[in-house]
């Protein structure tokens, strides 16, 4: 390497073990080891500019080692994202712009949260869809206006993850050619050598993968790692497979190679040790030489001349093209939440018994017309969940310009694939699966949640309504699992308004997720069902005395049965109210007073009826209270006597309400 290359690589090592060393916290063997790759990525062949972050053509970076953050945070400070050396020195404190682990939304370029291993290449993955998808919609010959890569960084562990097969399994099929993955291959894990549980060929398993597959001998040769990169790029039918052999924690005597260098400080001494090996001129904590800053801003301003002239580009082709130009606004533009919410054609539907699946699939095809961005599928089960879009194509290999996606049977990389479409910029992403399934989700809607990204699951046969198929599918638990997740709607609807008000929520929603819980068995189009269901929980059917006898509970296929209650107890002069709640947490978001209008503190007979287990209903009902939920995992039988097997019906639903009073 020349000596300024040299040196601004090492600062990238000095700065990540300054940082791991001042929080007395953090992982500096990936940063060490993953340094000249960083740079040479970065610097030389990637288009980024740092004076424009959100550049929509720039190329994509993740860190799926998320581990590694502080080589990542390096690299943000001297390229010029706005990160201090102050920011630096506060690596995981309270309220930095540093956090262990990178943090979308929350740190300038930082493009997606990472850390649970093998999640950032789900969804490079997904990323890679969305520019493949976005070029073949808006690209002409003369102007490739979205033209860019993804490149995901990651180790042995992200690997060693089943999520990362999953998702590259479907990444060769599709032949996603601007998407490079470089494997930073230094054997080791946090037990030792990875040879104690992984012996695998990854390049073979990669080759079968689809991938183009490149090695890269020796970590810390730039001009090796730089001709690999334009080989990958050069290959335009396959994505790339990049790996690199590196030494964890490289520069540090005591600690390379060692599972030491991974997850903790390298020690003051080994620090200084590190400086005398890599001979850095000074031991000043953060200190980096003004001419590696120098470096760097010249290596951004390429950046920011590759957004100019793709500016001007971009320029003619609006000129040339401004159909595409106006459609290019609905892509990157706001949903119209107002015209959505008063568009009676979408709210529209027929008075019939109908499964809100199928009332989901009438949604999706009404919001695929008014929605061109709208771009999604299912784990192998669109026809069972209902989530086709009619006319609109199949994303392949042969055809990006698909809107339906087929994720096959792959849950966990779904559900990154789509955060990672969502990350992108421009489409409006959804996957489905059977509820039951949502287990395989989960850790991926979780990190939707973290980043505030308003991504859409649907889940069918949400109950023990899936009848013959058993407990192996039968959602139970699910509820209150999603429920339990910050910043997630878990949305279950009763009939055709309700269903329409989620798929509402679900594409207007700005930093929320949305699950969509849905039903297999049809179900009746309720009197009273409204749009207020958009608050998560409100009166379908009151009582007609000031003060009612009782209140009634309940939830997607449920509140018809509560419903039927309510006409069998008034036999009886019994006078109840029945609240929808299709959103436990829209309706946390209201206002005290609409909540306590809608279930009031003075009226403490209450029963919920949920086919799920009772787990979060106490706090509805409360000590006075009852449920009539599920308690144990349902069987295998028809939908019908299941419900009735399990005590949902009319007549335990009146004697529970009865109990309470």
């Amino acid at each position: 390497m020349t000596d300024i290359n040299n040196l601004s690589v090492n600062a990238i090592r000095v700065l990540a073990a300054d940082e791991v060393q001042k929080a007395n916290s953090g992982h500096p063997g990936l940063p060490l080891g993953c340094a000249p790759v960083a740079y040479e990525l970065w610097g030389k062949h990637m288009n980024h500019n740092p004076k424009n972050p959100k550049w929509v053509n720039r190329d994509r970076f993740i860190l799926s080692g998320g581990h590694g953050s502080s080589m990542l945070y390096a690299l943000l400070h001297l390229f010029g994202y706005g990160l201090t050396v102050e920011d630096l020195k506060n690596f995981r404190q309270d309220g930095s712009l540093t956090p262990g682990h990178p943090e979308y939304s929350h740190t300038v370029g930082v493009e997606a949260t990472t850390g649970p291993l093998g999640a950032g290449m789900g969804m490079a993955v997904g990323m890679a869809m969305a520019e493949a998808h976005l070029a073949a919609t808006f690209n002409k010959p003369e102007f490739p206006v979205v033209d860019h890569y993804t490149y995901v960084l990651g180790g042995d562990g992200c690997m060693m993850e089943g999520i990362s097969s999953e998702a590259f399994s479907l990444a060769g099929t599709l032949g996603l050619s601007k998407l490079i993955v470089i494997y930073d291959s230094n054997k080791i894990s946090i037990e030792g050598s990875t040879d104690i549980a992984f012996t695998e060929n990854v390049q073979k398993r990669m080759e079968a993968f689809g991938f183009q597959t490149i090695t890269v001998e020796d970590g810390n040769d730039l001009e090796a790692i730089g001709k690999a990169i334009e080989e990958a790029k050069a290959d335009k039918t396959r994505p790339s497979f990049i790996t690199v052999r590196t030494q964890i924690g490289y520069g540090c005597p005591a600690k390379q190679g060692k599972a030491s260098a991974h997850g903790e400080p390298l020690g003051v001494d080994n620090v200084k040790a590190m400086r005398e090996f890599l001979g850095w001129e000074s031991e000043e904590a953060f200190y980096v030489p003004q001419e590696v800053y120098d470096n760097y801003n010249k290596l951004a301003e390429n950046g920011a001349k590759a957004e100019e002239a793709w500016n001007t580009l971009f320029a003619d082709y609006c000129a040339k093209y401004p159909e595409l130009k106006a459609l290019w606004d609905k892509y990157f533009g706001e949903v119209d939440a107002k015209g959505l919410l008063e568009d009676e054609e979408f709210w529209a539907y027929e008075d019939k018994a109908v499964a809100t699946r199928a009332l989901s699939g009438t949604m999706i095809n009404r919001l695929k017309d008014r929605l061109p961005n709208l771009f999604g599928g299912s784990a192998d089960l669109a026809p069972s969940n209902k989530t086709h879009m009619n006319d609109a194509g199949d994303f392949s290999k042969d055809d990006y310009l698909g809107r339906n996606l087929h994720f096959g049977v792959r849950e966990f990389a779904m559900a990154a694939i789509v955060n990672g479409i969502q990350l992108h910029g421009g489409l409006i992403s959804y996957g489905a699966t059977f509820f039951v399934f949502s287990d395989y989700t989960k850790p991926m809607l979780r990190l939707a949640s973290l980043m505030n990204l308003p991504v859409t699951m649907v889940f069918t046969h949400d109950s023990i309504g899936v009848g013959e198929d058993g407990p192996t599918h039968e959602p139970i638990e699910q509820y209150a699992m999603l429920r339990s997740l910050p910043n997630f709607n878990l949305f279950r609807p009763a009939d055709a308004t309700e269903t329409a008000a989620g798929w509402y929520l679900a594409v207007t929603s700005k930093t929320t997720p949305t699950g969509l819980v849905l039903t297999r068995q049809n179900l009746p189009q309720l009197p009273g069902s409204s749009k207020e269901a958009l608050k998560g929980g409100y009166v379908i059917a009151d009582s007609t005395k000031e003060t009612p006898d009782a209140i009634i509970i309940a939830t997607g296929s449920e509140v018809s049965l509560a419903l039927d209650a309510k006409a069998e107890l008034a036999k009886e002069d019994i006078d109840v109210r029945v609240v929808s709640m299709p959103c436990v947490d829209l309706f946390e978001q209201q206002s005290a007073e609409y909540k306590e209008a809608v279930l009031p503190k003075a009226i403490r007979a209450r029963v919920a009826v949920e086919a799920g287990t009772d787990f979060g209903w106490g706090k509805y009902v409360g000590l006075d209270g009852a449920v009539v939920t599920m308690h144990g995992f349902g069987a295998s039988a028809p939908a019908g006597i299941l419900f009735k097997k399990f005590g949902f019906t009319t007549e335990n639903v009146v004697n529970t309400v009865k109990s309470v009073l």
